[in-house]
């Protein structure tokens, strides 16, 4: 039986520092309707236009009134298995039931529209420097974390159900008590290059024009500069001597590490594979300056500034880094 204390409404007040916190206390009643009808008149003299949050649970219900003078938004926070124990007891009606999302909370009232707020994503963030250079990488951060969670609902050692944990730096397996953590996918990204040029080439979803360093992940028991040489190989043909580390870059698309190397290709005669790169071609560094500085007669391109390829490539066109 869902408990008669569902129905005992207590409303607390959170007032501004100094003031004395308040709360107003609604008798039981035949329905939650006819509780929020006895309650209404006692919240708007106690603080007229405040906002309400209601938050259901199976010990009772909470009506936390936020101090802000702001016109009333009411969100409503339920377990679907408590608000359907309700529903069947006929403690609520039905158009109150259908109030609540089964996700558990609900804006009763729309939200005003705020000018100064829009909705984007990371990459446009870093793209157009929405915010200081020092708040994206916590942001990456929060973009891979947030994804891991999402994938990560169930344990690889059991298939039990996950919970997150220390934080949510974890997830901890409720059946085997497993333990797994975030994890980031280490990808070698390199600038290859033969005298005075430097291979580019484009895979068939970039941008038109667009020409960057080739890339691929780390695979077990590889070092970084073996990836590089691997990669190399099997995406362009070419067989790579020196390998050189230049910088790295989070990259949480979903959660890699991009490691950026400089290195010196054996030979000239490049072999695509043409089920990863659409083009590709060695291009002088007269022609990679004309790209950096958006003066190219063909439009083409490199990446823009917030990929690590740009930095590769400009180290090595502009500052003459080298092997």
């Amino acid at each position: 039986m869902l408990p008669r204390r569902l129905l005992s409404l207590v409303l607390a007040l959170a007032l501004p520092l100094g003031a004395v916190a308040q709360q107003i206390t609604v008798s039981a009643a035949a329905s939650l309707t006819d509780a929020f009808k006895e309650l209404g008149p006692k919240f708007e003299a106690a603080k007229p236009g405040a906002t309400v949050r209601f938050n259901f649970a199976a010990s009772g219900v909470l009506l936390q009134q936020i101090a802000q003078g702001a016109p009333v938004d009411v969100f409503a926070s339920a377990d679907q298995e408590t608000m359907g124990r309700a529903a069947e007891q006929k403690l609520i009606d039905a158009a109150t039931r259908r109030n609540f999302a089964s996700n558990g909370l609900v804006l009763i009232e729309p939200l005003k529209e705020r000018s100064e707020l829009f909705v984007t994503d990371l990459r446009s963030v870093a793209l157009k420097r929405i915010v200081p250079e020092d708040e994206v990488g916590p942001l990456g951060e929060a973009k891979a974390v947030l994804d891991w969670h999402a994938r990560h609902r169930f344990c690889a050692q059991c298939g039990g159900p996950t919970v997150a944990g220390a934080s949510g730096w974890r997830r901890e397996c409720t059946s085997c008590g497993a333990l797994h953590f975030p994890r980031t996918d280490p990808v070698v990204i390199m600038l290859v290059t033969r005298g005075d040029s430097c291979l580019l080439a484009r895979q068939a979803r970039f941008a038109p024009g667009m020409y960057s360093c080739i890339a691929g992940f780390v695979e077990p028991g590889e070092t970084i500069e073996d990836a590089v040489r691997r990669e190399s190989w099997e995406e362009a043909g070419l067989r790579v001597g020196a390998v050189r580390y230049l910088a790295s870059q989070p990259w949480p698309f979903p959660s890699s590490i991009m490691m950026g190397c400089i290195a010196e290709a054996l030979g000239d005669e490049i072999t695509l594979d043409m089920t990863e790169l659409e083009e590709g071609r060695w291009f002088p560094r007269e022609e990679v300056l004309q790209m950096l500085e958006g003066k190219h007669p063909d439009g083409l391109a490199c990446p823009q500034h917030i990929a690590i390829a740009n930095t590769l490539v400009r180290a090595w066109a502009l500052e003459g880094e080298r092997i």
